[in-house]
């Protein structure tokens, strides 16, 4: 695969599944501007890995709008957008605020609205894109003990058909990749929620993540970012309104 001369976006391209998929990226030829709210964090991986850092809150519509501009003047059109900044809480929703669900809500599926929205008005040209939105396997089913984010992730995979239908026939596709349980930070933020709420111990908390997956280890994010590089390569040109699982087994 050679992705020289396309210019590929990433939210929260600063760790985790968004770096590996920055990284995989600019490993097979593309210019690539990752996004994120920690400065610090977005320079010490641009620096590492020549990547082009860019501050945004893909919550906040002008920082979406000034930052996409910016990513735009600085490496030419967006080709490949990766809608992958997000977060990941639970909690039953009796006891969800509602400024807690407006928060998961606005991160995970207005902000994957706002730079989809921005990617396709900045379209130079017409000849090839992608958009791949980071969704989960919540995505495609419920997740017990977190209904706001899985309403969330469910919302991405949406966002990605929709789209998906209004654009059939045209050289540009939407899709998104629904992972389960990945080894990134996040996890250990998860396992102590679980820890809290219900008790149990840190290893026990541990076996409830790992069992979540079906094949009971943590999913590489390096897997993740193989499967949006095959969504960027030659022959997937009809793949397109999906939602790819990575769970382990999960049907």
């Amino acid at each position: 695969m050679d992705l020289s001369g396309k210019h590929a976006l990433v939210t929260g391209g600063g760790t985790g599944i968004g770096l590996a998929i920055a990284t995989a990226l600019k490993g097979v030829g593309a210019d690539v501007t990752i996004t994120g709210r920690r400065r610090d964090v977005l320079e010490d991986a641009a620096k590492t890995y020549d990547l082009n850092p860019i501050v945004m809150d893909v919550s906040d519509e002008h920082s979406v709008e000034s930052g996409f501009a910016s990513a735009v003047a600085s490496k030419g059109v967006v080709d490949i957008t990766v809608a992958n900044a997000g977060i990941a809480e639970g909690g039953a929703i009796p006891k969800t605020s509602l400024e807690d669900w407006h928060r998961i809500i606005e991160i995970n599926l207005t902000g994957t609205f706002l730079i989809t929205r921005a990617a396709l008005n900045a379209r130079a040209r017409t000849d090839w894109g992608r958009v791949i939105a980071i969704s989960s396997i919540a995505g495609l089913r419920g997740l017990k003990g977190a209904a706001a984010y899985t309403a969330s992730k469910h919302g991405m995979t949406g966002l990605m058909r929709g789209l998906a239908a209004d654009y059939l026939g045209a050289p540009i596709t939407f899709n998104s990749i629904c992972p389960a349980y990945v080894d990134t930070a996040i996890v250990p933020q998860n396992i102590k929620r679980i820890m809290a709420r219900t008790g149990m111990s840190e290893d026990e908390a541990n076996q409830v993540v790992l069992g979540a997956n079906p094949h009971g280890r943590l999913i590489e994010p390096s897997e993740v970012a193989q499967a949006a590089l095959w969504l960027c390569g030659p022959g997937s040109e009809s793949v397109n309104g999906q939602a790819i699982q990575i769970s382990g087994g999960e049907f």
